[in-house]
């Protein structure tokens, strides 16, 4: 059971359908795993059209996947009618990102009216190991939509 409180029942539904309106995580082969409130979960297989020069999966894709898990892990405890921005984040490459699969986890730490505060964590998973290859501190603004 989550900790946080759902303002949107439909939440799920939501989230499923702005991650669909996203061509560009298609492109990359991500998909959306889980999604509980608060907290939110993508895939990704490795494709080397998406690395950079040592092999290893370029870290503007690592980034582009945590901003995404950690926006809509925010944006499962948002109101029915907002949508949501990106203010700021950062992220750590703590290791080289290389593996045949790839896991983007982002969680709610702080829910606000405006503004909430997420983490993501990223994993490469290489022979059924899973290895944590970087890490994001974000902040998602919530946009109220009139009507």
């Amino acid at each position: 059971m989550s900790a946080f409180q759902v303002q949107d029942p439909d939440y799920e539904v939501r989230v499923r359908k702005t991650f669909a309106n996203q061509p560009a995580l298609g492109t990359f082969g991500i998909t959306l795993a889980k999604v509980e409130p608060g907290a939110l979960e993508l895939r990704m297989p490795y494709d080397a059209k998406f690395s950079q020069q040592n092999g290893f999966l370029h870290g503007g894709v690592v980034s582009a996947a945590l901003d995404t898990a950690c926006g809509l892990a925010s944006y499962t405890l948002m109101p029915a009618q907002a949508d949501i921005l990106t203010v700021e984040f950062k992220i750590n490459l703590l290791a080289p990102a290389k593996g045949q699969t790839f896991r983007f986890v982002g969680t709610v730490v702080k829910p606000g009216r405006t503004l909430v505060v997420a983490e993501g964590r990223a994993f490469a998973i290489e022979d059924g190991r899973e290895k944590l290859v970087a890490t994001m501190s974000a902040t998602m603004m919530t946009m109220r939509r009139q009507g």
